[in-house]
């Protein structure tokens, strides 16, 4: 055990405590019994019928290591780091950072002299498959390093010893010290630092001075200008008290408070996050320039993807409208689909516009529906309330041309199906949407309903059903709702606008009968500025229908 002469007294260098609970099986494979083994001297082992027991025991033995650890006044100042103790192996990817070339173990302080570092801290780690449970003393630099770890508590700070009163009792610094700086020191080791610029509490030497001893932080004008070291943490990383540069230490731990303090808002704020998340990567990558840690560059990437996926949302949650004054306001708008469901929903409105047997609007109408509720499988269950919600009047007439064709297949008659409710729905089949290669749709299980709902809530809307607007003109309001900008406005590109010819074909209208269909739109405001020329429709979503659109 190494000591160190500190302030006239002997001081006891040990080695960080470290309590490792490992869950293994034990008896037959079959039999599922696992045992519980603590690295600890007086734990002895335990044995649980199902792994479930055995980590909840764990769990409870790491609380009593914890708790007996704080009894005992917590982390201790002046212990090594237990991970540095193991060569840093804890958090070291490189399998030769703690083995030689010819599988020779490397000295401790060489494999981990870079990166260990900082006060001693007191830091819990489970690994995720739920086997392996870690408690140790360890220094802040090695906890921040070790993916998954927490700290639990900090160890007081230890008094430093003056540079004189270390020249006396140990002459030069050592290799190691000298390699790690201020590290050892940071850890309560009375010994000197590489840098040798004298300490701001101790008085100018002279030949038949004392040695200076620390006093209190009241004691010299110098001490009370000096603010204690803030201490930080991001991304449940801890910021090391001696990182440098300064600039950076200081943007980690402002971009932490930045994202707490966000946490606390009743609603996020995309744009900001965003901008934070920009500022994490760039402060991450320079963080693992400076350290050499490669999950750092990992997270910074991480932060990257992150910042692009709030200001896409961002953007498709923000539009703009006129407020009167010449100039703009900004509406928060709850899409029902983002920009990729939106994309997928079109697929499917291309598809019926080629697929369906019959160019009527009204098959077109039931094939979009029917489409959407068998889609990915080819079966599906609807209601006889969903069949006439959907066609009305017309629904027996547009069921049995749909069956006469074989697009459509029901377990029974069509009067059954009409006669079907929520507690026993009639299972559908649609013959050509059946699992086959290549299918026509890409989406997974999760967006399909996605798209359904949005289907459902478009052409059910209420000043449409109000209006008794046929089944062309809820086909055409679905088209523009599916082909908007996050504004609202109608169509591709700057100039905007949907051709004539394609909203024609899902209607299945001529296209010199959709002036009619546009104008009973308007009237039920679900357009605004709506108007055919050039062989285009252009105009705007009303913003009561903006959370149904679908962002181009």
């Amino acid at each position: 055990m190494a000591t160190q002469t500190e302030s006239g007294t002997q001081q006891d260098r040990v080695v960080g405590r470290a309590f490792t609970m490992r869950l293994d099986p034990h008896g037959r494979p079959t039999a599922g019994t696992v045992r519980l083994s603590c690295s600890g001297a007086a734990c002895a082992d335990q044995r649980f019928p199902s792994t479930a027991e055995g980590r909840r025991a764990a769990v409870e033995h790491v609380k009593l290591h914890v708790a007996r650890v704080r009894t005992g006044g917590g982390p201790r100042g002046h212990a090594y780091c237990a991970c540095l103790a193991g060569g840093c192996a804890w958090h070291v990817a490189d399998p030769d950072a703690s083995t030689g070339r010819h599988g020779g173990t490397r000295p401790a302080a060489v494999t981990g002299a870079v990166r260990c570092g900082g006060p001693v801290v007191l830091a819990v780690y489970a690994d995720r498959a739920g086997r392996l449970w870690r408690l140790a003393e360890t220094c802040a630099r090695c906890a921040a390093a070790t993916p998954g770890c927490q700290v639990l508590a900090h160890a007081v700070p230890t008094a430093r010893t003056a540079p004189a009163a270390a020249d006396q009792v140990g002459g030069k610094p050592t290799a190691q010290e000298e390699r790690a700086g201020g590290t050892v020191a940071a850890q309560g080791v009375a010994a000197a630092f590489s840098d040798r610029t004298p300490s701001p509490t101790t008085a100018p030497s002279s030949p038949t001075a004392e040695p200076a001893m620390p006093g209190a932080r009241t004691a010299t004008p110098a001490a009370t200008s000096q603010s204690p070291t803030r201490w930080g943490k991001i991304a449940q990383r801890i910021v090391p008290s001696n990182l440098q540069p300064d600039s950076l230490r200081a943007e980690l731990i402002e971009l932490g408070d930045a994202f707490r303090a966000h946490q606390q808002r009743p609603e996020p704020d995309h744009a900001l996050l965003a901008e934070l998340q920009e500022r994490k990567a760039r402060a991450f990558d320079l963080w693992a320039n400076v350290t050499g840690d490669a999950n750092l560059r990992l997270d910074a990437q991480r932060a990257r993807q992150a910042a692009q996926t709030e200001r896409e949302t961002h953007r498709n949650r923000t539009a703009y409208v006129p407020d009167g004054t010449d100039g703009q306001r900004e509406v928060v708008v709850e899409r029902l689909l983002t920009r990729q469901q939106a994309a997928c929903a079109r697929t499917v409105l291309d598809y019926v516009a080629a697929h369906a047997p019959h160019h009527d609007p009204q098959v077109h109408l039931a094939v979009l529906m029917l489409t959407l509720r068998t889609a990915r499988t080819g079966t599906g269950n609807v209601t006889g309330q969903d069949l006439t919600g959907w066609l009305a009047d017309d629904t027996e007439r547009v069921l049995e041309q749909l069956v006469a064709v074989d697009w459509l297949r029901l377990p029974g008659a069509v009067t059954e199906a009409l006669a079907s409710r929520p507690e026993s729905p009639a299972l559908v089949t649609v013959p050509s949407l059946l699992p086959r290669d290549p299918y026509p749709f890409t989406f997974g299980k999760s967006t399909r309903p996605k798209i359904s709902g949005w289907a459902q809530k478009t052409v059910g809307d209420r000043k449409l059903r109000k209006k008794k607007t046929g089944a062309a003109t809820r086909l055409l309001a679905l088209y523009t709702a599916a082909h908007i900008h996050p504004d609202g406005h109608l169509g591709h590109g700057e100039a905007g606008g949907i051709p004539l010819q394609a909203a024609a074909a899902f209607c299945a209208l001529p296209v010199d009968q959709l002036g009619e269909r546009v104008d009973l739109l308007v009237a039920a405001d679900w357009l605004s500025d709506a108007g055919t020329a050039d062989g285009l429709l252009r105009g705007r979503l009303a913003e009561r229908a903006w959370p149904l659109g679908g962002l181009l």
